[in-house]
């Protein structure tokens, strides 16, 4: 008697073993998948900066070439 509660519970951690082995399996998959995500991020926040960086750029000098085709006196009115 005192045998089969022993192999019962025996049994019982080896499926416990088993399961929590197949879970960190799928929790390093699911990491290594989160790990590549995280880099793409990365590689796309770099690349959104420089382009807001070119975009400042883009609009400083429409804003040049749009007072000089535009000239105001005060107030906005010509002179």
């Amino acid at each position: 008697m005192a045998d089969d509660a022993y192999d019962e519970r025996f049994e019982q951690f080896e499926d416990m073993v088993r399961r929590l082995t197949a879970m960190l399996v799928e929790q390093r998959t699911f990491n290594q998948q989160i790990a590549g995500l995280l880099q793409e991020q990365r590689e796309f926040n770099r690349r959104q900066v420089e382009i807001n960086d070119r975009l400042e750029i883009t609009q400083a000098r429409i804003e040049t070439l749009v007072a000089r085709m535009l000239p105001t006196g005060e107030n906005g009115r010509e002179a």
